[in-house]
């Protein structure tokens, strides 16, 4: 029997010019491009993107020098077709403008009203193509009183109150404020800008219609606090940091062990009882303090130091011999080396690696979006800084070669 021939990606057609910038747009355009959509990324002409600089550490070349392509910006821009314009150039305006009206998507992190200056914002490319979807990044969104300010992800994640809930208890050595180890507020902008972006392309197929969205950081930021912005409203107590445990499961944190520390995620009451029998300390299942969540959040200050006091007994690997046969949620800490050398990381394919013009290769991590029938592509390594002017300008406008000689003579591209 033969197999079904692979369907085409699920964006395949879809046009997307990116103007964006550093990281949550790209991380935008990169997932769109995984999915199949022609991204078309506009950069500054022998500058580029900001994240091409931020580094090092830098990809290096076959002979082990160093390439000059950040590992920063290797990591958002795969899948995508690099373009320098000048935006400050009048010739370089109406190239954009002549790319938006070939395009379905325009993705932009601009700050509100920096576009307006070149005459490429939302409602001029609207009037020039009525069917686009552009989607606009920015800190504070497109309204408001902090409309005008530039919005960093750091910055976010203290003003958006992830900072707070985020490090070691109050009173405990090193308490205070900390933000994620990663750009968690770009990532997750990214990733409800993707969502959007193919919301009003469905929503298109029906009306015909493109129409724009005002995406902000600080929006994301609270939107992502989840249970506990959802704990604040309901009950208007402020919730405090916590360092790894759970505001309302108990246990459900790091614990030390012979050899380092792991991690124990008990999210019910059976999981609890299995965890006490394996721990030889059944007793704290029956009694009355522990029997049940709610009891064990109660006296969570009894509690979590006896299990500790079990814990360091056995290394991290004794425990997760021990814990996973009976089905009790448990792992190490990894670091980074640690992670990528998993044998459960190394089956799924999270490692992958692309063909580099000048490196020869560049490793990557895998999109983890899996479809069975139509299934994530990678077609190109994160591109060389103008790698494909020529190629896109001739592809999406038809440019003759005298035209893009003439363009680049001006320093237009």
């Amino acid at each position: 029997m033969s197999l079904a021939a692979p369907r085409p990606a699920p964006l395949a057609g879809v046009r997307v010019l990116d103007l964006s910038r550093v990281l949550a747009g790209p991380w935008a355009g990169q997932l769109l491009g995984d999915l199949g959509a022609d991204v078309v990324k506009v950069e500054r002409p022998g500058v580029g993107d900001d994240t091409r600089a931020w580094g090092p550490p830098y990809l290096l070349d076959r002979q082990g020098h160093s390439t000059g392509e950040a590992a920063y910006f290797l990591c958002a821009n795969r899948n995508k077709r690099s373009v320098t314009i000048d935006l400050a150039a009048p010739d370089g305006q109406a190239l954009v403008r002549r790319l938006a009206q070939q395009a379905d998507v325009l993705l932009e992190n601009f700050k509100q009203g920096g576009l307006a200056q070149y005459g490429l914002d939302a409602k001029s490319m609207l009037a020039l193509n009525p069917r686009l979807v552009v989607c606009s990044i920015t800190g504070f969104g497109q309204t408001g009183p902090y409309a005008q300010r530039g919005g960093y992800d750091f910055l976010i994640q203290g003003m958006g109150g992830l900072m707070s809930l985020t490090g070691r208890a109050e009173g405990t050595e090193g308490a205070g404020p900390q933000k994620v180890g990663v750009p968690l507020t770009d990532i997750m902008t990214g990733l409800y800008a993707t969502i959007a972006v193919q919301a009003a392309l469905a929503e298109r197929e029906r009306s015909g219609l493109g129409q724009h969205i005002d995406l902000a950081l600080l929006d994301v930021q609270i939107a992502v606090l989840a249970n506990q912005a959802s704990s604040y409203l309901n009950s208007g107590s402020v919730p405090e940091r916590m360092g790894n445990a759970h505001p309302t499961v108990v246990p459900y944190q790091d614990f030390p062990t012979a050899d380092g520390d792991m991690i124990l995620a008990i999210g019910n009451d059976g999981q609890f009882a299995r965890f006490c029998t394996a721990a030889g300390h059944p007793e704290w299942a029956a009694d009355e303090r522990f029997s049940t969540n709610p009891q064990r959040v109660v006296n969570r200050a009894t509690l979590i130091p006896l299990m500790r006091q079990a814990t360091v007994l056995r290394t991290t690997l004794e425990w997760t011999a021990t814990l996973d046969p009976v089905a009790v949620p448990c792992g190490p800490i990894n670091r980074l080396d640690e992670v990528f050398a998993d044998e459960h990381v190394r089956s799924r394919g999270v490692r992958i690696e692309l063909p580099h013009p000048t490196a020869g290769h560049v490793p990557l991590v895998a999109n983890p979006i899996r479809l069975s029938g139509s299934p994530v592509e990678y077609r190109r390594a994160p591109p060389l800084l103008g790698e494909h002017t020529d190629e896109v300008l001739v592809d999406w406008l038809g440019l003759a070669d005298h035209e893009i000689a003439r363009l680049r003579r001006h320093g237009v591209l």
